[in-house]
Order: C-alpha cells, then structure tokens, then sequence
C-alpha cells in the first residue's frame, strides 16, 4: 500500500510538472484571454473545467498557476534551505560565543509571528513574486538552521572530523567537505516537506489577500475567485483546491518515503 501510494504521488507529480511546463503550449487558450461569450460556463468539451465570470477558460487558468504556486514554493524554500544552512552550520561548527550570538539571533527570528513578518514583507515590497518570495524565505529558514545546527554539534564530535581539522584543513573544509555530505539525507527529506508547506502558505496568503495579487494567477488566486460564486458556481473553487490538496498529499507522501529512506527508524521530530 505505502509503495503504491508512492507511485501514485510520483506519477501525479510528474504529470503536473509537465503539464503546468507545456501547458501555454497545447492549450488553445491564453491564462488570460476573455471569451463574453462564455461566461462562467460549466464544465464542458470546449472547456475541461468551465470558465470564470469574465469568460476565462479554468483549466488554463490552474496550468497558469500552479506553474506559479510550484515555483513560488520551490525556489522559496530552496533559498531557505541553503540560508539555514549556512547560518545553521556557523553556529553549530563556529565557537561557543559565535553560536551563543547567533543562536539568540536565531531565537528573535523565531519568536515573531510569523504572518506578523509576511505583512511586513508585503506592505514594504507590495504585494508581488517578490515580497512573497521574500516573506515565505524569511520564515522557513529558521527551521533549518536549528536542524543544521544540531546535526553539525552531533557529527562535529566524530573522529574522522577532527582527522581532518588535525590534518590541516580549515574549518570552511572540514564542514563542506566532511560534515555537509553526511547530513545531505536530512536535508532532502526537510526540503520535502518545505515545499508543500510554501505552496500551501502562499495559496492560504493569496486567498485571503495578502499574497499575490490578480492579475497573477496562482492557486491562491483562482480559489479566493472562486468563494464568492461558491454557491451557484462550485467548480470555481473546486479545481484549484483539488490542485493544492493533491499536490501537497503527493509531496508529503514523498517526504515520508524519503525520511524512510534515510533513517529506517522514523528520524527526529524535527524534520516534520
């Protein structure tokens, strides 16, 4: 069952990946082009999940935004792990007072709410791929780096690290080279989940209007559309949340097969 739903979940995602990639390219219909001849239309041959109340074709319209979402999501926490990482390991590798400082730091960051600093982000950078980018980096980040730090004070501790440091090699060496490979299976597994995690906040701060806004269309975007014609017109916010239910459980469902993977015996809680 556990590996059929892994299939599963790897089909689906592959197949979004091409789609939202070919999409422009074999649909017959722009994100944005308005038909007033077909107003919020059922769906239908001509139009696979209906239209919008200016006459958009829906189907292009999700293609459109989950290229957005999924981009949004993955370069967001991609740019966290690697932040996380480096502040992470300066920390755990750097010297006692160096963690202190930057641990405190750390703990400042992590106190604040974190809607508090996506407002934030929003109202200084507006409401564009930008400021989303930005806020949704600026709170993901410090979970890496608490998890980068515990991992590098655990393995900092092992013979064959201070073989290296005894042998000459500089401290930017020894981890790059000789902690960073050995703590590149928990990594993957945490970015796993950070990117669900990303496309779910920036659909959740798009459909109450303090992620993107239109003319963009992300998933977000298409469900906060949706909610006002809910009653007459389900099928508006019906497609764009089957998007994000769906990919979030294909991607969770990777993240726990991968944790499998790496550490049979269940891995620290951390890393959910």
């Amino acid at each position: 069952m556990k590996h059929r739903s892994l299939y599963l979940s790897g089909i689906f995602l592959l197949a979004l990946l091409f789609a939202t990639a070919a999409g422009p390219s074999v649909s017959p219909y722009t994100f944005d082009q308005q038909d007033p001849s077909a107003l919020l239309q059922p769906p239908s041959a001509a139009h696979w999940m209906g239209t919008d109340r200016l006459g958009r074709d829906l189907f292009t319209r999700v293609l459109a935004g989950g290229r957005l979402s999924i981009s949004i999501g993955l370069f967001s926490a991609v740019t966290a792990l690697v932040i996380g990482v480096l502040y992470g390991g300066a920390a755990g590798y750097g010297s006692d007072r160096t963690d202190q400082i930057l641990m405190r730091g750390l703990d400042i960051v992590f106190a604040l709410p974190d809607i508090l600093l996506i407002i934030l982000m929003m109202v200084v950078l507006g409401r564009g791929l930008l400021g989303i980018f930005l806020a949704l980096t600026l709170v993901s980040w410090v979970t890496v780096a608490r998890l980068v730090r515990g991992e590098v004070l655990r393995l900092k501790e092992y013979d064959f690290v201070a073989a290296a440091g005894a042998l000459g090699a500089g401290d930017s060496a020894v981890f790059f080279r000789h902690i960073l490979p050995n703590i590149v299976g928990p990594l993957i597994v945490t970015l796993s989940y950070r990117i669900p995690a990303a496309i779910l906040a920036e659909s959740t701060l798009s459909f109450i209007g303090l992620g993107l806004a239109p003319p963009a269309a992300s998933w977000g975007i298409l469900a906060n559309e949706g909610w006002s014609g809910m009653r007459f017109y389900p099928y508006l916010i019906f497609f764009p949340s089957l998007f994000i239910f769906l990919t979030i459980l294909s991607l969770n469902t990777l993240g726990d097969r991968l944790r499998d993977m790496f550490d049979p015996r269940g891995g620290p809680e951390c890393w959910d």
